[in-house]
């Protein structure tokens, strides 16, 4: 026989192996495979070494169509979706087997390309009828929108939870001459009227009368407090002093004994102690040097509670979660949230603030609470610019996005010089010496300056094409005030 016309039989075993792995997927049985192949095919038992048995060490990984067991425990459904059909004994398939008894490869958990395993569908890999599966599906994928998440703590609060102002009036003294003068009237009558509690009686009238009286090291002062919800008899809190008259700094300070009054005209706290300032004004002749504020000061812990506020948590029969931000999505987010944790649908939106929750009767509210308040929900914060034209501070949300539009901006600058020069008369003239005011006028107007935003822009181009015109805060300002105008901000314009 002319050897140029012999079949290759590794070739073949190959094409036919991949023809019955292919046939299998399909879900076809294999006797109609086998009428296909070849009637010439030669036999595997006619010349051995024309056959020779396939080394499977080039094929580690096991093909799972040609090991039912394998594969029914790497994935059940695929096996039971594909049945394998069984080649009688005897018939020639053009696979070799191994032997009865022959231990196969361990599986290494990693299915072929396009062959599903270990029940977990990834790229590529056949699920399902031989289709291929679709990624899993995640909360970021099916809700694109989100921007962050948050507890439910830090973006709400509960109805009736809340705290409380309380605000009084008092003296501070100890002061180094740097107190309240003559020209306020009501420190020396707040004065006076200590005194007179303490058994001090001051004259109204004579040489030594209160009318007479010189006193620079004291000042009247107002303080503010925040007394927290659920606060017991006896807890400390913060104040904060501010002075009422004309004192010049309270550093070194002492505040007396003061009433802390609610809303309702009643005392809940007593505040006192050595006051804590962030700043000293010195002054010497004509020179002064400040720092901060040393009219304003704080002390830490320095009110003790003498009376809590008639609030229990019992009187709750409905819960009402409230967001700091109003947003519809936001609101919708949090019931859906609530219900999640608790296991049951108990929450529903009432508006764009508010998500209403009923306790169940001999319900652990506290409990409740602490389950509703350490949720986790998206949060959608409107975008928002913030501008403080006193400070000249501008502030930009991430998420704002800008509309295509250019801006013309240009500057007028009007400076107006006064100079006073002396104007005298001749040597024996009768005129006499005045001040004569020389003023001047300079008007300096810049040229325009253009920024054009193309779509797609983004803050930082603004503010990169801004700092390119040398723009000042307050041109900032100007800038986004007339495109919130124009309507290329999409963002809350807020004006501190």
């Amino acid at each position: 026989m002319d050897k140029t016309h012999m079949p290759n039989h590794s070739t073949f075993r190959s094409v036919a192996a991949g023809m019955l792995a292919a046939w299998l997927l399909l879900g076809m049985p294999a006797s109609s495979l086998l009428a296909q192949l070849p009637a010439n095919r030669p036999a595997a038992a006619g010349n051995p070494a024309q056959n020779p048995v396939p080394n499977p060490a080039p094929n580690a990984a096991p093909n799972p169509a040609q090991n039912p067991a394998a594969n029914a425990a790497r994935n059940p459904a695929a096996n039971s979706a594909l049945p394998v059909p069984v080649a009688a004994p005897g018939a020639a398939t053009g696979i070799s087997q191994p032997p009865a008894g022959a231990i196969l490869p361990a599986a290494t958990g990693v299915p072929a390309p396009g062959v599903s395993g270990s029940g977990v569908s990834g790229p590529g890999v056949s699920g399902p009828g031989g289709m291929p599966s679709p990624p899993a599906a995640t909360a970021a994928s099916m809700d694109p929108q989100a921007q962050r998440r948050a507890r439910i703590k830090d973006v709400a609060s509960i109805e009736g939870i809340r705290d409380n102002q309380l605000v009084g009036y008092g003296v501070v003294v100890g002061l180094r001459g740097t107190g309240d003068t003559q020209q306020t009237i009501f420190p020396m009558q707040s004065l006076l009227s200590i005194l007179l509690r303490m058994g001090v009686n001051v004259p109204q009238t004579g040489t030594l009368s209160a009318q007479n009286m010189q006193v620079k090291n004291m000042a009247a002062v107002f303080i503010e407090a925040t007394l927290p919800p659920f606060s017991h008899t006896g807890e400390k809190i913060d104040v904060t002093i501010s002075s009422a008259g004309d004192a010049r700094s309270l550093e070194g300070g002492v505040l007396l004994l003061s009433p802390l009054y609610g809303p309702d005209g009643q005392i809940y706290a007593q505040a006192e102690g050595p006051l804590v300032i962030g700043g000293y004004r010195v002054s010497a002749g004509f020179n002064t040097t400040q720092v901060n504020y040393p009219t304003t000061a704080r002390i830490p812990g320095g009110a003790l509670v003498e009376r809590t506020v008639p609030f229990s948590l019992k009187q709750l029969h409905r819960i009402d979660v409230e967001l700091q931000d109003a947003d519809f999505h936001t609101a919708d987010r949090m019931a859906q949230a609530i219900d999640v944790s608790l296991g049951a649908p108990r929450a529903h939106v009432v508006d764009s603030r508010t998500v209403e929750l009923i306790p169940q009767p001999g319900e652990d509210l506290p409990e409740l609470l602490d389950r509703v308040e350490s949720t986790e929900i998206d949060v959608y914060p409107r975008a928002r610019v913030v501008v403080n034209e006193r400070t000249g501070t501008v502030v930009i949300g991430g998420k704002v996005r800008l509309q295509p539009v250019q801006i013309l901006h240009g500057g007028l600058s009007v400076n107006v010089v006064t100079e006073f020069q002396v104007s005298q008369p001749n040597a024996f003239g009768q005129g006499t010496t005045q001040v004569v005011p020389q003023t001047t006028v300079q008007a300096n107007d810049r040229p325009v300056n253009r920024i054009e935003l193309k779509q797609g822009a983004t803050v930082e181009d603004l503010v990169s094409e801004l700092q390119k015109i040398g723009a000042t805060a307050r041109d900032v300002i100007s800038i986004l005030q007339a495109m919130k105008a124009a309507g290329a901000l999409e963002a809350d314009l807020e004006v501190l």
